[in-house]
């Protein structure tokens, strides 16, 4: 009779899945306290995004524009007059802001 040795066998499987959860429980913790950082960061390069389109429809119009007048006119999009973390753009002397 012929012997099949391919597969694992039910120890070398459960030892894999003893490693993966070992990984997950280091790696998953540290991810969400990162969330925090990552908005900070998304939240930095959505206003210089928006401090680039101020600067254009400044060269273009003539006149410092404000938030509303942005979105009117398509320079941002709706979901990009706020931050991720719920911080608000402003526009002051022509520089973007977030609070």
């Amino acid at each position: 009779m012929l012997k099949n040795n391919k597969g694992f066998t039910l120890i070398e499987m459960l030892i894999v899945l003893m490693v993966i959860s070992v990984l997950i429980i280091l790696f998953v913790p540290n991810l969400s306290d990162r969330s925090g950082d990552v908005h900070d960061k998304g939240c930095e390069a959505l206003v210089k995004v928006v401090q680039a389109q101020v600067e254009l429809y400044e060269l273009e119009e003539g006149s410092t524009p404000d938030i509303a007048e942005l979105l009117d006119k398509g320079y941002i999009t709706e979901d990009q007059d706020e931050c991720s973390n719920g911080g608000t753009l402003s526009i002051s002397n022509g520089t973007v802001t977030a609070s």
